[in-house]
């Protein structure tokens, strides 16, 4: 209760503390514009793009954040409306029409999102530049100033930006550092608790309290999955805020990166304690208890040095302590397991070492001894941005994208020019200042941004209605707005896309004056939001038309792909760790973009297709998930007993041929059935295989002509009592090597046996949860085949022998 009531309290002081900011921002900016000198109001002819500005940059900002966005907006600010200004004047905003300023704002749309290392924001604020200089001066005809027009626009903007740093810096400075620290701290403290109730469910004395530690774990787990996504937000933003002193040098050390290493032996750990049959632990005894008591003490004691950022030299340990656990390291397990059962004892142990490993790995190093300079220290900020940007610029995979951008804004600017001239801008702005890094769920942003529009409107006019002959009031009403807007902004019905159209919507009303009737202006600016939205939604249809769960289906089969590559690299031969790692890391980005998808398929509409198979596909993910972690163990373990190989020398080559031989049957029992997933997930039906196998006159044969991989999988179909023979066989000669070497005389022999019974086991524990899961994704697979045609029998051999007559 009491860290349910602690959690509530820090979203609240979060969503204030933003609204607060934004608040100040939006007064600074009204202020200015309002109250102002005229000669000031005059420069600034355009303080709904202020508002804009500051919507888009001081949201959820740091001072970091809002240092590098004023970057971000003088570099749009110089891609825009430098062109604009030359095409302006050298053409003239009397002589464009309809046709020919959407021509202009799509080509210029199209110059600006086609560099890919461009950052969002930047884009943003210059697309959004782009349709206020063109539309606006499309609209005042021979009236617009050619030269003087586009200044007034970076004048807006300027003031915006401004007005941004100084609501980070008052009261007092919200800086990255700071929040970074914290988060920190949190995290270690996260970790710390973590590791506690795993050592206490590993030491239970029955299965209701090693229950109770694991499921009390499992909240703190995505506590600190969501402090990791903060902390890798806030070590970008920490760079901008550095101050080349040496006095503040202290203040801006980064213990992050340690602590992220941490949470790999952790999930570990955590996998192991699931995986556990029954408790007590039966190899557990009363010195390997104490031992690991001990280290859990002296793992936490690391964790507050990092949390507090001390030197790594000023951080001992006391000499009892410290003896005691080098005892208990050396002495950990010197037994290779017979029984399947003790596997994941084992691989606990293994995780417990690799976490106490890792925590004393290196030193807390420095942001500033990182990264001496912040790119625009280093070659200036425009030549690196450009550098970065046109280098990569020729990439013909950015091409769709700013062609869908370019056409979006240019049928937007288009329709509602022919909708409304005098409010044409407000159809293309709402394209600009929301277009996407990279893919997304058409349709439900789409829908949450037409909400959120006139969600902000209606609270625009209503407050007008309200306080119509109080104007500063009616300015101090967007206040509870902004807290309303913070919340929104966080929860799963609108996020950020649905909050800031929101938050725009009640401040373009409210933050200005002399702009007409509230309510005719409200009506005319979500009727043009509507238009801008359609012709992005027509777009996304007519360029993208593959959707979503079409996307999921294919990215599935790669991952099975990929996959496959990962079971083949695992071995035991020299240097396999670096081949392992990087085929997993290849497995890590196909699953998380499989993720992705998955993600955008769940809120697409169906319409006339079949529904997309949400449960389904997200156990295949979680098993895929777990799968990625069970290779970077296998890497690890690998990794070490690599290193002390080394140590055993020639004995350890006569030794280890047996053991290649079990690796390279699990690899050919598990690796035979990952193919058979990557074919079957390809096909669109079972009929439409059918068909292709009866017009090309092929036959299959269940019996005859398959090789040996066929036969297995027909055979075993990864039955337990093959999984059991093999590990049984692999744990035989694990135990027949660390016998060998253990009769040799080599120095430092007990701890060079306690790693290697360690490594070997934890190996052996690996491979049988990978077929283990594999199984389960087998089951899945059957499932969603079942889902897909629900008239027929399914038979994974079957499929794949027909895949494999029509291949051949």
């Amino acid at each position: 209760m009491l860290a349910t009531t602690d959690r509530a309290r820090a979203v609240w002081l979060r969503c204030l503390a933003s609204a607060f900011r934004t608040a100040l921002a939006c007064t600074i900016v009204g202020c200015t514009t309002l109250y102002g000198p005229a000669a000031v109001q005059h420069y600034i002819a355009f303080p709904a793009f202020s508002y804009v500005t500051v919507i888009l940059i001081v949201t959820d900002a740091t001072l970091g954040d809002t240092l590098h966005g004023c970057w971000l907006a003088l570099y749009a600010t110089i891609q825009s409306v430098g062109p604009a200004l030359l095409s302006l004047w050298l053409v003239g905003p009397g002589r464009f029409t309809n046709g020919t300023i959407s021509l202009a704002v799509a080509l210029a749309a199209f110059v600006v999102a086609f560099p890919e290392g461009t950052h969002l924001i930047a884009k943003r604020i210059a697309l959004g530049q782009i349709v206020i200089v063109y539309v606006i001066a499309f609209i005042n005809g021979v009236d617009a100033e050619a030269i003087m027009h586009p200044l007034n626009v970076a004048a807006s903007t300027a003031i915006g930006v401004l007005a941004c740093v100084i609501a980070l810096l008052l009261p007092y400075p919200r800086l990255a550092c700071w929040e970074l620290k914290q988060d920190c701290g949190k995290l270690a403290e996260n970790v710390s608790e973590r590791l506690n109730l795993y050592v206490k469910a590993f030491c239970a004395e029955d299965n209701a309290l090693a229950l109770t530690s694991i499921s009390q774990a499992k909240p703190l787990t995505i506590a600190g999955a969501k402090l990791l996504q903060s902390i890798k937000r806030y070590q970008e933003s920490v760079k901008w805020e550095r101050l080349p002193l040496k006095f503040l040098r202290n203040f801006y050390l980064n213990p992050g990166e340690r602590l992220q290493e941490l949470e790999i032996p952790l999930r570990g750990m955590e996998i192991a304690l699931t995986s556990t049959s029954s408790f007590p632990i039966r190899m557990l005894e009363a010195e390997t208890k104490q031992g690991l008591v001990q280290l859990e003490e002296h793992v936490s004691l690391t964790l507050k040095q990092i949390k507090n950022c001390f030197p790594r030299d000023s951080f001992t340990v006391p000499e009892s302590n410290a003896d005691k656990i080098i005892e208990f390291l050396q002495t950990l397990q010197a037994t290779i397991p017979t029984n399947h059962e003790d596997l994941p004892s084992f691989f606990f142990l293994f995780c417990m070492k690799l976490l106490q490993r890792k925590s004393l790995a290196k030193p807390i190093t420095s942001i500033q001894q990182k990264e001496s300079s912040t790119p625009c220290q280093k070659n200036g900020f425009f030549k690196s941005m450009w550098m970065s940007n046109w280098s990569t610029s020729v990439n013909c995979k950015r091409l769709m994208p700013a062609f869908k951008c370019s056409l979006s804004l240019g049928l937007a600017v288009l329709f509602g020019l022919i909708y409304s001239k005098k409010y044409s801008y407000w159809s293309g702005l709402p394209v600009a200042i929301s277009m996407a890094a990279a893919r997304e769920a058409t349709f439900k942003v789409a829908n949450v941004k037409a909400q959120g529009t006139v969600l902000g409107t209606v609270y625009g006019v209503f407050g007008c209605f309200v306080f119509e002959r109080y104007f500063p009031i009616r300015f101090i009403s967007l206040l509870p707005w902004f807290v309303v807007i913070s919340f929104l902004r966080h929860s799963q019905m609108y996020g950020q896309a649905g909050g800031i159209s929101a938050v725009i919507g009640a401040v373009i009303i409210l933050g200005r004056k002399d702009f007409g009737p509230p309510s005719e202006f409200a009506i005319a600016r979500i009727v043009e939001t509507f238009i801008g939205l359609s012709c992005s939604i027509m777009v996304d249809l007519l360029l993208q038309p593959t959707r979503s769960c079409s996307l999921a289906k294919v990215q599935l089969s790669k991952c099975f792909g990929t996959l496959s590559a990962c079971v083949g690299s695992m071995s035991l031969a020299a240097n396999s760790k670096t081949n392992l790692l990087e085929k997993q890391r290849r497995l890590k980005l196909d699953v998380s973009e499989l993720g992705k998808f998955i993600g955008e398929a769940e809120v697409e509409p169906n319409f006339w297709f079949l529904p997309f198979h949400s449960a389904c596909y997200c156990k295949l993910l979680a098993s895929l998930s777990k799968l990625v972690d069970l290779f970077l163990f296998s890497a690890d373990a690998v990794g070490l007993l690599e290193q002390e190989s080394q140590k055993l020398g020639a004995s350890w080559k006569e030794s280890v041929n047996k053991l290649h031989g079990d690796v390279e049957i699990f690899k050919e029992m598990a690796g035979s059935l990952v193919k058979c997933f990557e074919d079957v997930t390809l096909l669109k039906s079972l009929t439409f295989l059918e068909k292709k196998l009866e017009n090309k006159n092929i036959s299959y044969d269940l019996e005859l002509g398959k090789s040996s991989n066929w036969n297995i999988f027909k055979a075993s179909s990864l039955k337990d009592d093959k999984i059991d023979s093999i590990i049984s066989s692999y744990l035989q000669h694990s135990k027949e090597i660390v016998d060998k070497f253990h009769a040799a005389d080599h120095e430092g022999e007990r701890e060079l046996k306690s790693q290697v019974v360690l490594c070997l086991s934890a190996l052996g524990f690996c491979m049988s949860n990978l077929i283990k899961e594999t199984r389960e994704i087998e089951k899945g697979i059957i499932e969603l085949l079942q889902w897909e045609n629900p008239s027929k029998h399914i038979n994974l051999y079957e499929i794949s022998c027909k895949i494999h007559a029509l291949n051949n």
